[in-house]
């Protein structure tokens, strides 16, 4: 089933929502993620990047902009609007954040992350980092949320299956803590509350 949601809409759920923030654990590192909202004409889109292929566990992955806290960043949300202007080349001045997901983590590589959700301005000209980003995906909202686009099973990455939701776009996948991420949008979009479950691992 495909539905099609309006930014008013959106924007409503979140300012009724507040996220559940679990304070950070021994050994985790501060992060932040933002979720990009793109308003094409034909839609809203989400902006995804893919990362090059790299050493370390998330090389080659397709994930949201985002990373770790610098000494600079003067609260999470401001570690997620650096990022995505030095990922993927949007003025963090001209995102208009809405809200906030609950708290999510790697265990792989240890990150203590903190997701948010914003507009930025249609149209953009993206000017992806050479060095975080080897392309972009820029997918419609109404496919992610179209059932039979996704799917919970195991996802074989580098020799090893893992289980994930899976977010399928053309020859693409989303999966690991991308896809929970996702998954957790879409759960509060049509039912007005975050997934509870912290299941699968990421």
């Amino acid at each position: 089933m495909i539905v099609k949601y309006s930014e008013q809409h959106i924007k409503k759920v979140f300012n009724n929502h507040t996220p559940s923030l679990e304070p950070r654990k021994n050994g985790f590192k501060a992060a932040s993620i933002l979720i990009p909202v793109y308003p094409r004409p034909e839609g809203l889109s989400i902006v995804f990047m893919k990362r090059p292929e790299t050493p370390g566990p998330h090389g080659g992955q397709i994930s949201f902009p985002g990373g770790a806290r610098d000494e600079s960043d003067k609260d999470d949300v401001s570690v997620a609007l650096r990022e995505t202007e030095e990922e993927i080349g949007v003025d963090r001045n001209t995102i208009e954040v809405w809200g906030g997901l609950k708290t999510e983590f790697t265990l792989v590589s240890k990150y203590w992350i903190t997701p948010f959700i914003g507009r930025i301005p249609y149209p953009s000209t993206f000017k992806p980092s050479k060095d975080e980003v080897d392309r972009l995906l820029i997918v419609p909202l109404s496919h992610l949320m179209d059932d039979a686009n996704s799917s919970l099973d195991k996802y074989n990455w580098k020799g090893v299956e893992f289980p994930s939701y899976l977010f399928k776009y053309k020859e693409d996948v989303i999966w690991g803590l991308t896809a929970r991420v996702l998954y957790n949008l879409i759960s509060l979009l049509t039912t007005g509350k975050e997934t509870t479950t912290r299941w699968p691992p990421a």
